[in-house]
């Protein structure tokens, strides 16, 4: 009998750390390690399409990056325009659909519009769906979901529920991570998918991002299959 092939996550979110310690470690600026962090996301993007995950969330850039020093931050800005111009034959290709988490409004402006061209270019693609967290904060994601519900008159104690809440988040139509990745060896949420992640699974790789390969997100894929996910239940 063929044994069965192991379940895959249908929703995996993943930290990309270690950037610029990969650039210091090789005594070369931060940037060339934002730069091969960028060519590692596309082959992860592609390892988990021909694996058959349905979503993936990448974060990109927090709310919080932007305390970093101005060149930086520019730099990351740079390669996020030409990620977004140069990628499209990729995902046209593989049959992609590209989404957005975050404030697309605190975005400088051309980024937000070649973004949501690049969403609309996309909206009709069946196969994996890549959720760009940019300019994304969990925090600020429950923040602006109660501003949504407020705004429409759904902000009071009767109306207060988890399944209001999860309505107005970002991508309410998204199920939540079942797999969560962070890179770099940190042990850390990052304000990342603070209310979608409460009962994901959580791997950690003492790796940086720039040497991720194939191999490293199968092996958090066994990692995962490997665990027993109760949901604050008990074993049976």
């Amino acid at each position: 009998m063929t044994p069965a092939s192991p379940a895959v996550p249908g929703h995996i979110g993943i930290i990309m750390d270690g950037n610029g310690r990969w650039a210091k470690a090789r005594q070369q600026p931060r940037a060339q390690g934002h730069l091969e962090g960028l060519r590692r996301a596309k082959r992860i993007v592609k390892a988990a399409s021909d694996l058959g995950v349905r979503y993936l969330t990448l974060y990109v850039f927090s709310t919080e990056n932007w305390k970093r020093a101005a060149d930086e931050v520019g730099f990351i800005m740079a390669l996020v325009r030409q990620y977004l111009k140069g990628e499209l034959a990729f995902y046209r290709q593989n049959r992609i659909r590209i989404r957005h988490a975050g404030d697309i409004a605190g975005l400088p402006a051309d980024i937000g519009r070649i973004l949501r061209e690049a969403m609309e270019e996309t909206r009709s693609f069946t196969g994996l769906q890549v959720v760009l967290a940019l300019n994304y904060g969990g925090r600020d994601e429950i923040i602006r979901a109660a501003r949504k519900m407020a705004a429409s008159g759904a902000l009071d104690k009767e109306t207060i529920t988890e399944e209001a809440l999860s309505r107005h988040l970002d991508n309410p139509d998204i199920p939540d991570p079942d797999l969560i990745i962070r890179s770099a060896g940190e042990y850390r949420i990052s304000n990342f998918l603070l209310w979608e992640g409460a009962y994901a699974e959580y791997y950690v790789s003492r790796k940086l991002w720039p040497d991720w390969t194939e191999e490293d997100l199968s092996a958090a894929i066994a990692a995962f299959n490997a665990r027993e996910r109760r949901f604050g239940g008990i074993s049976a």
